[in-house]
């Protein structure tokens, strides 16, 4: 099964402020702002929904490939993803924009202030499947430019190609006919329980309404685990325990990218919801959205610290 990923790709420019944005903030003249904040430290991640699944993926043994754009700044970028198992050739460089960038400045109360640099996401649009991913077995639709989550959709539907819809952090920007037409028919969304709650309330679909429309329904609860609906049955994935949480950024990737590796498999749903669940443990125990490191071996060893798989992650050691 060839698995394709499809989303944002972005560099994380992560700023430190020693001080408090409330000391410099003058109550009476919040309509004529002029700031600089003078930074500690800055550190640039690589970022994105897309090399964020991708990358766990890989990891996994899942050799995924990545239909996207970048910038022209994206050349070190896509050798650290190759490097690491991820079939880039679907990744279209922009020539005279840079790769989209978040700018975020944290004070020392973890208030932050921050930036989104839409940059060559912008041209996601313009990619089809046909065309630069002709292979997918199985498509994942992650946070993207709202135009390219809305024709990938509707391309997976005209080629009958499997999706996962994951409209995520963009669902407070879709549309509710958006996010109708995206869910309606996909093999599995996916989805946090702020997230679930927003698009029932968009799209006026009650959860009886949205299982008539969808094959299968993750919906992640944070420290509560998740919920995996498919084919009439219902799990409950619970959390695998952190060493330490450093920081949460990711660890939904991380989750869908698991839980894909699993399907890819063929392992039964409560398997893959647990592979999913550790995948984002993973992340949760490092700053940085892929800087967690595993071997399968390790992976399928802290596995069965919590879980019986009944031998089953033997396939992911021969595979």
């Amino acid at each position: 099964m060839k698995i394709v990923v499809t989303g944002s790709i972005a560099f994380d420019y992560l700023m430190s402020f020693p001080g408090r944005f409330a000391d410099a903030l003058v109550a009476d003249q919040l309509h004529t702002i002029s700031l600089s904040f003078l930074v500690d430290s800055m550190k640039r991640q690589r970022g994105g929904t897309a090399p964020n699944i991708a990358y766990t993926l890989a990891l996994l043994g899942g050799r995924p490939k990545i239909m996207a754009t970048a910038g022209e700044d994206f050349g070190e970028y896509r050798q650290w993803l190759e490097s690491h198992g991820v079939d880039t050739s679907g990744i279209v460089e922009i020539e005279g924009d840079y790769t989209a960038s978040f700018f975020v400045n944290t004070d020392q109360d973890q208030n932050q202030i921050a930036s989104f640099y839409t940059g060559a996401m912008a041209h996601a649009r313009e990619l089809t499947f046909a065309e630069y991913a002709a292979d997918a077995n199985l498509v994942i639709i992650s946070p993207n430019d709202p135009d390219a989550m809305r024709n990938y959709a509707a391309e997976c539907k005209q080629l009958n190609i499997p999706y996962i819809y994951d409209p995520s952090q963009q669902t407070i920007r879709l549309s509710g006919e958006d996010l109708t037409n995206g869910l309606t028919g996909c093999f599995l969304l996916t989805v946090n329980e702020y997230e679930y709650s927003l698009i029932q309330e968009k799209t006026g679909l009650k959860e009886s309404d949205i299982l008539d429309r969808v094959q299968g329904l993750l919906v992640t609860k944070g420290k509560h685990g998740a919920r995996l609906v498919v084919e009439g049955n219902e799990y409950a994935i619970p959390v695998v325990p952190p060493q330490k949480v450093v920081e949460p950024t990711g660890a939904g990737d991380a989750f869908r990218a698991g839980l894909m590796r699993g399907m890819q498999l063929g392992l039964p749903w409560e398997i893959c919801g647990r592979m999913g669940a550790l995948a984002a443990t993973y992340v949760l125990e490092q700053l940085g959205t892929q800087n967690h490191r595993f071997t399968p071996q390790e992976f399928v060893t802290r596995y069965r610290q919590y879980f019986d798989d009944e031998g089953a992650l033997d396939a992911l050691l021969q595979d």
